[in-house]
């Protein structure tokens, strides 16, 4: 159950703690071109291992993940002033390039759980480049909108008052503007929303599902303005995600993976509901969406594949 980590940043380190939290793994690798960084990441982490349970954090190499079931990818260029997104673009599919090709060199058939922004569109370039090398898309997984989906059941749970845990209710398509929240069918632990509130006699107009929605789709422009990024809520998904795979749970979470038709858009990266386990992605699930919530997947599906044409065309 060793995990390797590529980055030690805010995503990485973070990752890295709430994983040894959650008692996620037995293992886990910290590696980043910043070598003092990962073992100063790594030693703050272990300090805190005394009062979870055993674990094994260190700073390594790429030959260190040899034996790892899992590799985070949470390394990745920021865009500077005056780079256009689609310099980044070509930035960040280098260092992916660099990324794969160094662990595969130790590590030829792993997982990889891709954390990077724009998370979608680096999703679909390694999923381009392990293909390569022989691996296949299904273990190729972005961390898509599993953050969107918790803010999401957190922010409905809240209001209603139930546990967030209890709600479930999905976010779909690209990972930013153009997220889809499927309020169509949405069920509070078995119960229909609309029955749910009706029997509770709680308020619920379209004020509030705005308020909601605002909440979930703004969260991480205005976490980025209080403290300049977010890592805590990514780094819970990384956790839930690594916990899944690690232990075979076999459960359901709105990962970003190829997906050969979405509303009639070929060959494009983005979120769904999928069946998560102990070899990787086992499969998209059938979600019912109404036809506004059918329009809006499709335009989103329509962006992230107009930026992966941009680049694509870009390069060729």
């Amino acid at each position: 159950m060793k995990v390797g980590i590529i980055g030690s940043g805010m995503v990485g380190a973070t990752s890295a703690y709430a994983i040894m939290m959650r008692k996620a793994a037995s293992d886990i690798v910290l590696i980043d071109a910043n070598e003092k960084r990962a073992i100063a990441e790594a030693q703050d982490i272990m300090h805190a291992v005394p009062f979870v349970s055993a674990t094994d954090i260190f700073a390594g190499t790429y030959e260190d993940i040899k034996d790892a079931k899992i590799v985070v990818i949470a390394s990745g260029a920021n865009q500077k002033p005056g780079e256009t997104r689609l310099m980044l673009m070509e930035k960040n599919a280098a260092i992916m390039r660099d990324i794969i090709s160094n662990v595969v060199k130790y590590n030829p058939n792993p997982i990889f759980l891709i954390a990077t922004n724009p998370v979608d569109i680096i999703t679909q370039i390694c999923v381009s480049i392990a293909s390569e090398f022989g691996i296949s898309s299904t273990r190729i997984i972005g961390s898509g909108t599993t953050l969107d989906t918790a803010r999401f059941r957190s922010l409905l749970g809240n209001y209603i008052g139930v546990d967030p845990q209890n709600v479930h209710a999905y976010v779909i398509g690209e990972h930013g503007d153009s997220e889809v929240l499927t309020w169509s069918n949405i069920d509070i632990g078995g119960v229909t929303l609309e029955d749910f509130i009706a029997y509770r006699r709680i308020a619920f107009d379209e004020s509030i599902k705005q308020k909601i929605e605002d909440g979930v789709r703004n969260a991480a422009y205005k976490i980025i303005e209080g403290k300049g990024s977010t890592y805590y809520g990514i780094a819970g998904a990384i956790a839930k995600l690594v916990e899944v795979i690690n232990r075979d749970n076999r459960a359901v979470l709105t990962v970003s993976t190829i997906n050969d038709d979405v509303e009639g858009i070929k060959n494009v990266a983005l979120s769904l509901p999928h069946l998560i386990g102990g070899e990787g992605d086992l499969g998209v699930l059938p979600i019912q969406l109404n036809v506004k919530e059918k329009l809006l997947l499709k335009k989103s599906a329509e962006i992230i594949r107009s930026k992966i044409d941009e680049y694509e065309n870009k390069k060729s």
